[in-house]
C-alpha cells in the first residue's frame, strides 16, 4: 500500500485534483462521500497569502470531513514561498502540495506553476527549501516538462525525490500542450520505473472512464490516479472507479433525484461558505454535468446558470425533478 508520509492510502488511491475556482470544500464534501482517498484545495497563490488577499485565505478553510487534504500552493519566490507554508500550516492540512503543473499564462509569466519548468535547479531549490521549512510531508504536482524538446521528468522527479517529497503527481501532458491532444502516460511510467524511486508516484490527465484509470494501474503500474475534469459536477466518478475495480462492471448511473439532491446540497453548502453571490456563481460550471444527457433540457441549464437568485435556481431543480424525475441515463 501507498504511504504519503504517515498517512496510509489503500491500493491505487483515487485523488481529486487541486482545480481553481472547483475544488473548494462544498464540492471536495461531496467527492469524499463518493469516494475520493485524498482532496486538495484549489491552488493558492504564496504572493495572495502573505499580502492577506481575501480570495486566497478564504481558500485555506478546510473541515474535519475531508481529511486527509492537502493545500497547494504555487509561487516562484522562496522567502514568498517560505512565508506562505507557515500561513498554510495553522491551517492543520494533512499535506503541503507545491504547484509546478498550472499551465494558465498569468501564472506561468511569473515562473510560477508550469513556468519554472524551464528552471529545474530553481525548482529544486525551492521544493528543498520548503521541504526544510515545515514538518507536514509536501507533495508536488507538475507536467511532463515545458515542451516535447525538454521532457526530462524521470531526473526532476528523482531529484525532487532527493530533496524530501513523498509523492508526485504528473500530468501527461507538456506545458506547450496545455489540455489539447491526448495524455503521455509513457513517461510517467518511466518515472514509476526508476530503480531509484521509493515514493508514489500519481498519474493524472484523461482519467475520463473507470477502464482508463484500471488501464493507468494495470498496464502502466503507478500508484494511484489523480482525477480532475472528469468529476466536475460529477463526484460518483469515484465511486464508479472503485465499483469497476471490484467487479468489472459499471456502477448504474445516478438517478434523477440523486443528481438533483446533489445539487441541491452543493449549490447550499456554497452559500453557507462564502455567501449567495458566490456560492450561485461558483456553482454553475457544475451543472451541464450533474444533468448531461437529458434531451431538451436547454431552458433548465440556462435557468441554473443565468439566474443571480439562488431561490430561481432552486426552483429549476425542483421543475428539473419534476419534468424528469423519471428519465434513465445511460
Amino acid at each position: 500500500m501507498p504511504k504519503l508520509g504517515n498517512i496510509e492510502l489503500p491500493d491505487f488511491p483515487l485523488l481529486l485534483a487541486p482545480m481553481e475556482d472547483v475544488s473548494d470544500p462544498p464540492f471536495r464534501a461531496l467527492c469524499k462521500e463518493q469516494g475520493a482517498d485524498v482532496v486538495y484545495t484549489e491552488f493558492i497563490s504564496s504572493e495572495g497569502l502573505i499580502r492577506d488577499a481575501a480570495k486566497s485565505v478564504l481558500k485555506l478553510d478546510i473541515y474535519e470531513k475531508e481529511r486527509p487534504v492537502g493545500i497547494q500552493i504555487f509561487g516562484a519566490e522562496l522567502d514568498s514561498m517560505l512565508q506562505a507554508v507557515d500561513i498554510v500550516e495553522q491551517s492543520n492540512p494533512d499535506i503541503i502540495d507545491i504547484n509546478f503543473g498550472c499551465p494558465v499564462k498569468k501564472v506561468v509569466c511569473k515562473n510560477a506553476g508550469a513556468g519554472i519548468l524551464r528552471d529545474i535547479p530553481l525548482m529544486v531549490k525551492l521544493t528543498e527549501e520548503i521541504v526544510k521549512r515545515t514538518k507536514l510531508p509536501v507533495t508536488v504536482k507538475t507536467r511532463l516538462g515545458w515542451d516535447s524538446n525538454s521532457i526530462k521528468i524521470v531526473e526532476v522527479a528523482e531529484r525532487l525525490q532527493d530533496v524530501g517529497i513523498k509523492a508526485i503527481s504528473i500530468h501527461g501532458r507538456t506545458r506547450v500542450q496545455m489540455y489539447k491532444g491526448e495524455a503521455d502516460w509513457r513517461p510517467i511510467a518511466e518515472v514509476k520505473n526508476n530503480q531509484r524511486m521509493q515514493i508514489p508516484v500519481f498519474g493524472n490527465g484523461d482519467v475520463d472512464t473507470p477502464e482508463a484509470a484500471a488501464k493507468m494501474r494495470d498496464e502502466f503500474g503507478l500508484d494511484g490516479a489523480m482525477i480532475g475534469r472528469a468529476s466536475i459536477g460529477y463526484p460518483w466518478f469515484f465511486k464508479e472507479v472503485k465499483h469497476y475495480f471490484e467487479t468489472g462492471k459499471h456502477l448504474e448511473p445516478p438517478t434523477m433525484p440523486e443528481r438533483v439532491d446533489a445539487a441541491r446540497r452543493h449549490l447550499q453548502m456554497a452559500i453557507d461558505w462564502k455567501g449567495e453571490k458566490l456560492g450561485v456563481f461558483e456553482t454553475r460550471r457544475h451543472y451541464t454535468n450533474y444533468f448531461k444527457g437529458i434531451p431538451h433540457f436547454k431552458e433548465y441549464r440556462t435557468k441554473m446558470v443565468t439566474s443571480d437568485d439562488a431561490v430561481d435556481v432552486f426552483a429549476a431543480f425542483n421543475e428539473v425533478l419534476e419534468k424528469f424525475g423519471d428519465f434513465q441515463f445511460a
